[in-house]
């Protein structure tokens, strides 16, 4: 006969052995389940004020739409976009006006890698005021290089879309995450600029912004600009962390000691944790994806292969690239600005919510510490 503790103990152990096996077949089980993560979600205390508060001096009180600031930073927004998302970016151009730049008319470049249509020219003309240009994206920045071994390439794409890996057949997307991580910054049109703010299509932004982002990263020499923070998909990015420490073992000099790698790692750089700053929202500076340093890191990857070989991500690239080689406090969390993109959100807390009469509900719906979010390694870096 089996007694009531017996039954205890069958069950215990067929928990246990329950939870061991998700934990090895399952990676989103194992990563929710870990104590690391349980312990980073227990703690959801906020930034220390002085790591994601506007200084006063930014922000502009008042509700005119002819509002015209004395200083202006030498910045633009940026959208890649094709000719068919037209919908979309009629969708986020319009909320960034109506959000933002209607007061302050930061100029916006539109680039393509097919010449844009009339029709999009006219009907982005209709909803700014702000300059606009419109370029074509060089060849050598978008299409596969030449050197690439395309029959390794296309067997990496054939069993990534096998395996149901998102955009993992796509060779149109690889040649997006390449050019976003390293030859956006060096079209001729954004060649006379400094910091840019990237825009997507079909994004949404739920609050008013009374301050001038770019001016605040100028002034206080932050050099990347983030809302969203999150794991990457450990199938696209296989080997790309032995690659970025191929990197510093041949340039240690180009890595700051006061960096983020508490971010980027939990076991000071042996393994990568695969969190990065969702590069759909990004408000950086120029000059340091144009610096030395970075341009050493991005060839160094570039030449690795691991762009077509498997499908590294711009996040990542560029969140190793900043989190890597610049001190943590050139870095920021925008908390003030309220944005979505499918299927993740940043909604602003408390005052911040108040002020910009956000439409987002913080409460239900707010990614900054959902058990998947990698915000909460972020506050850790400044505790």
């Amino acid at each position: 006969m089996i007694t009531p503790w017996r039954y205890l103990i069958l069950v215990f152990f067929a928990i246990i052995g329950l939870h061991f096996i998700l934990t090895v077949s399952h990676e989103a089980y194992g990563n929710a389940t870990s104590i690391s993560r349980i312990w980073g979600t227990a703690g959801k205390g906020s930034l220390p004020d002085k790591q994601h508060t506007v200084p006063e001096q930014y922000r502009w009180e008042g509700n005119s739409t002819a509002f015209t600031p004395d200083r202006r930073a030498n910045a633009s927004i940026v959208m890649l976009a094709r000719n068919v998302d037209l919908p979309g970016v009629v969708k986020s151009l319009k909320q960034m006006e109506d959000r933002f730049n209607k007061r302050f008319r930061y100029p916006y470049v539109f680039l393509n890698e097919e010449p844009f249509t009339v029709q999009f020219k006219e009907r982005i003309a209709e909803l700014t005021d702000a300059p606009i240009e419109f370029g074509l994206i060089p060849k050598e920045h978008w299409v596969q290089p030449e050197w690439i071994d395309e029959e390794k390439a296309s067997a990496a794409r054939e069993e990534m879309s096998k395996n149901n890996v998102i955009y993992g057949g796509s060779l149109p997307y690889r040649n997006m995450c390449r050019f976003n991580s390293g030859f956006f910054f060096k079209h001729e049109l954004l060649a006379k600029y400094r910091y840019y703010w990237r825009m997507e299509p079909d994004v949404t932004y739920f609050c008013d912004l009374d301050f001038d982002p770019f001016l605040f990263m100028e002034d206080q020499g932050k050099v990347y600009g983030f809302t969203i923070a999150l794991p990457e998909y450990g199938s696209t990015i296989e080997t790309l962390w032995d690659t970025v420490k191929e990197f510093v073992d041949q340039n240690p000099d180009l890595v700051p000691p006061d960096n983020a790698m508490g971010f980027l790692s939990d076991d000071d750089g042996m393994t990568y944790n695969r969190c990065h700053f969702w590069s759909n929202f990004e408000i950086a500076d120029m000059d340091f994806w144009r610096g030395e340093a970075y341009t050493k890191y991005f060839e160094h990857l570039d030449k690795a292969g691991g762009f077509y070989y498997e499908r590294w991500g711009d996040a990542p690239v560029h969140s190793i690239g900043a989190a890597l080689l610049a001190p943590k406090d050139k870095l920021h969390f925008f908390h003030d600005v309220g944005y979505r993109h499918e299927p993740f959100q940043h909604c602003p807390l408390s005052e911040s919510h108040k002020r910009g009469k956000c439409w987002c509900d913080a409460q239900t719906d707010n990614f900054d510490y959902h058990w998947y979010s990698c915000l909460p390694r972020y506050d850790r870096l400044f505790a």
